[in-house]
């Protein structure tokens, strides 16, 4: 089954396999079967035609894959661009939740520090 371009898995349950397209998740893909009166644990190659349909249009409403991305982005971009405290941080490639940086964020940050030794060698005394 494929909606809007991204092919839902065939052998994975439908609550699952919704959740291939970006911008729908495992509860969202629940409330879209329940919309749509469609069991859970029905696989994507078991469904009629008027059901992929149901379920197609009920996805097309949603906001998802490039459209999602792109609000993001401009969401992003707006709070760099007027400079708030999360727009700072998204431009320093800071944890922008409150996360603390002083032992964590090592994926965002890299390892920039190194463990303090000092700089002068030890002297052998024989």
């Amino acid at each position: 089954m494929r909606i809007l371009g991204i092919t839902v898995p065939n052998e994975k349950r439908l609550e699952i396999g919704l959740t291939a397209i970006y911008g729908i998740g495992i509860s969202s893909a629940r409330k879209i079967l329940d919309q749509v009166n469609i069991d859970h644990g029905k696989k994507a190659k078991d469904l009629t035609l008027e059901e992929e349909n149901s379920i197609r249009s009920i996805v097309e409403k949603i906001l998802i894959e490039g459209n999602l991305k792109r609000e993001i982005a401009a969401n992003i971009k707006r709070l760099k661009d007027i400079k708030s405290f999360r727009g700072i941080r998204h431009m320093k490639r800071l944890p922008v939740r409150g996360q603390r940086t002083k032992t964590n964020s090592r994926t965002v940050r890299g390892n920039v520090r190194r463990t303090m030794a000092s700089g002068k060698r030890k002297e052998s005394k024989t």
